[in-house]
C-alpha cells in the first residue's frame, strides 16, 4: 500500500483528485488524500505566498515520512515568491512546460525532502477540460459553445500549450464562451467525462507526474 498526500489550490482539484483520481489509483494499492491548502486563520485555497505553503509541504512530508506529498498547484498565476521565478536562468519566454519543469525542480531543491514529489498543473487545472470539448455539450444552451472551444483548442499542439495570460488562461476562455461555468462544479464533473486515458494520450506533462504516482507503487514492491 503507497499512500500519497496531495496538496491543492481548491475545491476543484480536491473534487478532481476524490472522484477521478482516487478511485482509479485505488486500484493499484495508491491511495491519495488531497488536502487543500490554508492561505490564512479560517481560510482554505489558492497560491498566494510560497511563504503561507512552505510551511504546509514541510509539515505534511515529516508527519508522514513512509508516506508522499505531491502538489497540484497552476503553473498560472504562480506567485513571485515561488522559488524560482526571480533566477535569470528561468525560462520566462520558453513554453509551458519548460517554465513548470524549472519551478519544480527549484521547488523540490527548497523543500529538500526525498519523499516530496513537485507537481504544477501546465497552465492550469482547466486545460485538461480542452481534451475534449465535446463533453460541454451537456452543460451548454447552445453548439456554438462547444464549438467555439474546440476551435481554439485546435490552435494549440496540446491543451498544455493554451496560454497563460490574465485574458487567455484556459479558465479565462472557458468562461468568455460559457459565462455560467462555474468552476468547482462543471469542473469535475466534465472532467470525469473525458476520463485519465483521454488527458493523458495529449497532456505530457501530466502524463508524467502521474507516472511518477504510479512508479512508486512499484517501488514500494520491489522493496
Amino acid at each position: 500500500m503507497t499512500r500519497v498526500y496531495l496538496l491543492v489550490e481548491g475545491q476543484t482539484e480536491e473534487a478532481f483528485v476524490r472522484e477521478l483520481l482516487a478511485p482509479h489509483y485505488a486500484r493499484l494499492a495508491i491511495y491519495l488524500t488531497p488536502i487543500i491548502v490554508r492561505t490564512s486563520p479560517g481560510y482554505k485555497g489558492g497560491v498566494v505566498r510560497y511563504e503561507k505553503i512552505k510551511p504546509q509541504i514541510w509539515r505534511l512530508c515529516r508527519q508522514d515520512e513512509e508516506a508522499y506529498v505531491t502538489t497540484l498547484f497552476d503553473l498560472y498565476a504562480l506567485p513571485q515568491d515561488f522559488p524560482g521565478k526571480d533566477q535569470t536562468a528561468y525560462p520566462a519566454s520558453g513554453s509551458g512546460h519548460q517554465k513548470a519543469v524549472f519551478l519544480e525542480a527549484q521547488l523540490a531543491q527548497d523543500i529538500g525532502l526525498a519523499n516530496f514529489i513537485p507537481n504544477l498543473m501546465v497552465h492550469e487545472f482547466e486545460a485538461l477540460l480542452f481534451v475534449d470539448t465535446k463533453k460541454f455539450a451537456e452543460w451548454v444552451d447552445s453548439y456554438k459553445i462547444v464549438i467555439s472551444l474546440g476551435d481554439q483548442a485546435q490552435k494549440y499542439l496540446t491543451p498544455e500549450d493554451i496560454n497563460d495570460s490574465p485574458q487567455t488562461a484556459p479558465s479565462k476562455r472557458i468562461l468568455a464562451a460559457m459565462p455560467d461555468y462555474q468552476k468547482t462544479f462543471h469542473g469535475p464533473l466534465i472532467a470525469c467525462d473525458i476520463g485519465l486515458d483521454a488527458m493523458r494520450a495529449v497532456c505530457p506533462h501530466f502524463h508524467n507526474w502521474l507516472h511518477k504516482i504510479e512508479a512508486l507503487s512499484l517501488s514500494a514492491t520491489a522493496n
